[in-house]
């Protein structure tokens, strides 16, 4: 993937199909992604759309969220017809926008095969992360069915396809904080080799580069750097000074990073893309990195999925990070945080497009 530019994390507001799908191709030119609607509901979301990509595993709903079913069922029938949807959605906006056959650019999320382990139980109500045989299982089905699902992608887009599994329990699952059924039953920490093979075959076993993203608030950047990965995201907000060796270290071993710079929820005063922009080039400075690794191993992200957002803050998070990120192409070397005038005016300019952007969408209501 090229460096210097933006995408989008997964989710994102509204029940719209053809809206979000509009809304990304535009937003996101060199990235651009199939998104994630979970206010539609039970298969709508991260882990219930899975139900729909996996081989031969199907889910259904719990009091607490999705077990294994024997079976297809409601559930698994309804992620079926949303994918198909969002699909048809994003292939009718790809061709009205002449991108079909292109070979432009199209990243696909799926959960990671401990987040699915993590959070679906088994049929008895355990995590499947407790039965080492039914998450080899587990991993197998959804290598299996991304590689079925990329193929229908690129070949209905024309597109070139990235792959991002989402992992926001593996620090859980490698440090063994999840909690079992009962006080008395606990969920082991799973080794890291046993946990790198099992990763590595769901990446190695797909002919596209592979992104690992992550929300959690300890990202487990280290053991992500010893996996065949080609880039891991993360929201640069939970880093910690332990966290810089691994950083630095991940950065040396050539992969790339995808910083979730922007956060999920708008904050009191509208940030500018110099605001979003400065932790990123604090970092690339403190670890000794030349600039231009912010162009070619650094791409820009809000820091996770925008679901929960108000659509009019997840646009304008897009915005920002597309502002980031050419920034961040075109003369990183110029970039300067210490000019208090230039913070005056990037704020004045903040604030006209908040309210530009107010404007037009009191009229796109209105119409």
């Amino acid at each position: 993937m090229p460096g210097g530019i933006a995408t989008g994390v997964g989710s994102w507001p509204g029940t719209d199909p053809r809206e979000a799908a509009a809304t990304i191709a535009g937003e996101l030119p060199d990235l651009a992604h199939l998104v994630e609607l979970p206010e539609r509901g039970v298969g709508a979301d991260l882990l219930g759309r899975m139900s729909a990509l996996l081989v031969d595993m199907r889910f259904d709903t719990t009091t607490r969220g999705y077990r294994l079913a024997p079976r297809p069922g409601a559930a698994s029938r309804r992620a079926r017809d949303l994918l198909r949807a969002d699909l048809d959605a994003l292939e009718e906006v790809w061709e009205t926008t002449g991108s079909a056959g292109t070979g432009r650019v199209i990243k696909v999320q799926a959960a990671g095969p401990f987040t699915l382990a993590a959070q679906v139980e088994l049929p008895g109500g355990h995590r499947i992360l407790t039965d080492s045989g039914a998450v080899r299982d587990l991993s197998e089905s959804l290598a299996e069915g991304l590689r079925e699902h990329v193929a229908e992608v690129a070949k209905r887009l024309g597109a070139e396809v990235v792959v991002q599994l989402d992992e926001p329990s593996l620090t859980d699952v490698l440090n063994g904080t999840l909690r079992g059924v009962s006080v008395l039953n606990t969920v082991r920490a799973l080794p890291e080799p046993e946990a790198l093979a099992l990763l590595d075959a769901v990446i190695t076993a797909q002919a596209v580069p592979v992104l690992v993203h992550s929300c959690a608030s300890a990202p487990a950047i280290g053991f992500l750097r010893g996996s065949a990965a080609a880039a891991i995201g993360f929201d640069l907000a939970t880093i910690a000074t332990r966290d810089l060796d691994r950083i630095g270290e991940t950065l040396d071993a050539g992969k790339q990073l995808v910083l979730g710079l922007v956060p999920t929820t708008a904050p009191a005063v509208p940030p500018t893309w110099r605001e979003i922009a400065e932790p990123a080039v604090r970092l690339t400075d403190r670890l000794g990195f030349a600039r231009r690794t912010l162009s070619t191993q650094i791409l820009v992200s809000p820091a996770c999925g925008l679901g929960t957002a108000p659509l009019s803050w997840a646009r304008r998070a897009l915005q920002l990070a597309g502002d980031t990120a050419r920034a961040f192409a075109d003369d990183p070397d110029s970039l300067s945080f210490d000019d208090p005038d230039q913070r005056q005016r990037d704020r004045a300019e903040a604030r006209d497009e908040r309210d530009d952007e107010a404007r037009n969408s009191r009229r796109r209501d209105e119409a």
